[in-house]
């Protein structure tokens, strides 16, 4: 492995299958768009978009709207771990609109253990860092329910459905173009190197 990739134990190749974008203030549902230009601060006009962000529940040890560095610019998703997440809740589909994610990704089937530090890098140039796994709750179950109204308890079946596959937040380092259909690597954080 040359010196460049010296931090990263493996290098895996997916594909963006779908950009969203949550740009409608009722609601955390996201939409889709064929592109985007990636901001430092996000996806411009999604309601996650900004440099910083204010501390809520997810960050107990900031009072309630403190201004914080926001963790949270991108959220992204894989097709793999979202029909896992169908299966045991025994419904058709789970579409990353209902989860309020801003990319769906295929070929890398456990994104949600993804290392926090690991990079995805776009054929633009544009890149995105880890910053954690997105934890399931039920707003997005209660979506779900909506859909599949003969499905009980869906909200509270999906936390649990969708521990360990809810998907990742990320923030952007490295503005850029993205595209549905775009090839990406995901450079996998080495935790074992002192130099990361």
């Amino acid at each position: 492995m040359s010196e460049r990739w010296a931090l990263f134990v493996e290098k895996v190749p997916a594909k963006v299958k779908a950009i969203l974008l949550a740009d409608d203030p009722e609601t955390f549902v996201t939409r889709r768009i064929s592109e985007v230009n990636l901001e430092f601060g996000g996806m411009r006009g999604d309601r996650h978009f900004g440099v910083t962000s204010k501390a809520d529940s997810r960050q107990p040890m900031y009072p309630r709207g403190t201004e914080i560095l926001n963790r949270r610019q991108v959220t992204i998703v894989s097709e793999e771990e979202l029909a896992r997440i169908a299966d045991e809740l025994a419904v058709e589909s789970v579409m990353p609109e209902w989860l309020g994610a801003n990319l769906l990704v295929k070929g890398f089937p456990d994104l949600t253990k993804l290392t926090m530090g690991s990079r995805i890098l776009f054929s633009s140039g544009a890149g995105l860092i880890c910053m954690g796994e997105n934890q399931p709750c039920t707003l997005p179950g209660d979506v779900l329910q909506k859909n599949y109204e003969d499905h009980e308890k869906l909200a509270f079946r999906f936390v649990r459905a969708g521990y360990k596959r809810r998907g990742i937040v990320c923030a952007v380092e490295r503005p850029g173009m993205i595209h549905e259909g775009d090839e990406v690597q995901i450079l996998i954080n080495d935790f074992t190197n002192p130099m990361q």
